[in-house]
């Protein structure tokens, strides 16, 4: 699974809007919607709050699998 199919499946789960989640992360809806299009990367900063909104770490949230 790639970063952007992960942040669309973890907003639906959790029953939130792209502009919820871009309100409570501090970006507009607009870049949100960018980075669950894949057409961006998120920055460090946004990761990091995306990863405390959902509770999650840095890792899971970026789909990463320990070798």
């Amino acid at each position: 699974m790639q970063l952007f199919e992960n942040l669309i499946r973890l907003r639906k789960e959790r029953g939130l809007s792209q502009e919820a989640v871009a309100e409570a992360v501090g970006i507009r809806s607009r870049t949100y919607q960018n980075y669950e299009y894949g057409g961006r990367t998120p920055p460090l900063e946004t990761l990091i709050a995306l990863a405390d909104l959902y509770d999650i770490s840095l890792d899971e949230l970026v789909c990463r699998e320990r070798h």
